[in-house]
């Protein structure tokens, strides 16, 4: 006789208190609505979808943070929300069966153990570049606050990559940020997707090694890391539609992952060389060995810290 199947174990409910954490958003982004789903495919596809539909146009192409070639045209009618409707968003996954981060890579997440999220607003900054050094800067500030003479334990890798720092210059990944952007009647909408690791989750195969929340604070759930990171960063997009990424340069400078460091990337032009920041407009600035410095800008390459040559 076969032994009975043990039952699986119970999933714990998460307490997200979406209603307080409307009250926190309101005043930064009026019109907010504050919605959390049991799954989802993307919360990222999810919040597209609708803004293609509010501007009645739903193949409308997606960009990254960065011009348009041309200002699109949008046809045919919008169903459900009104035409044209941009009001912010934020759309919380509890566990996201596609989840997409850059390059089309999986982002990996489980129920309790992740904090999955995207945020919808429509922006209009004097300039796009750093948009995703921005957002990065302010999950960063709100889990880890600066303090004068302590390190930061928090590091950011250009382009859009959170890392749990072991060593100056070397850590784990902690999280990820994936920036899409919509034309909606004759706004733009940014789509902001966040995924952060929250507790150990048995996850294999990854090149960046893993580090989660519950290393720095055991007690850290993902409705206490949303509470933390959503006004921080709705205060931070305001600042950036206003200021761009000016405001928030010598932030990013200072959990800047790979100033200094040897860096190997795709571009044609610079495949291996030193990384010296980001230049006013958030592109990594690398030395090549060549001797010359090329602007490496944002959705056009991988970069990968290299171990420094020893001596």
């Amino acid at each position: 006789m076969d032994a009975p199947t043990p039952p699986a174990p119970a999933v714990l409910p998460l307490h997200w208190r979406a209603e307080a954490l409307w009250h926190a958003l309101q005043p930064l982004l009026p019109g907010i609505s504050v919605e959390v789903v049991a799954s989802c495919p993307s919360t990222n596809s999810v919040l597209l979808d609708r803004a293609r539909r509010a501007g009645g146009w739903v193949d409308a192409p997606t960009s990254g943070p960065a011009p348009f070639d041309e200002p699109p045209v949008a046809t045919g009618t919008s169903h459900g929300r009104r035409a044209g409707d941009t009001q912010p968003c934020l759309l919380v996954a509890e566990h996201q069966t596609h989840g997409r981060g850059r390059s089309g890579r999986l982002w990996q997440s489980s129920h309790g153990a992740s904090l999955t999220f995207s945020l919808s607003v429509p922006l209009a900054p004097p300039d796009w570049g750093g948009l995703s050094l921005a957002v990065g800067v302010a999950i960063a500030d709100a889990l880890d606050p600066p303090a004068d003479g302590v390190a930061p334990r928090i590091g950011l890798k250009w382009p859009n990559d959170l890392w749990l720092l072991d060593a100056p210059g070397a850590g784990r990944k902690l999280g990820g940020v994936l920036i899409e952007t919509v034309t909606v009647g004759t706004q733009r909408m940014a789509v902001i997707g966040v995924g952060l690791n929250v507790a150990p989750q048995p996850l294999r195969d990854l090149a960046t090694g893993f580090a989660c929340l519950q290393e720095l604070e055991p007690a850290m759930t993902a409705p206490e890391a949303l509470h933390r990171v959503a006004p921080a960063l709705a205060r931070a997009l305001r600042r950036y539609d206003g200021d761009g990424f000016a405001a928030f340069a010598a932030a990013f400078a200072r959990r800047d992952l790979l100033q200094g460091r040897r860096v190997r990337t795709t571009a044609a032009d610079v495949r291996e060389g030193v990384a010296l920041g980001v230049g006013a407009d958030g592109a990594l600035r690398v030395r090549g060995d060549d001797g010359r410095v090329h602007d490496v800008v944002s959705g056009e390459v991988a970069v990968r810290p290299l171990a420094d040559p020893p001596g």
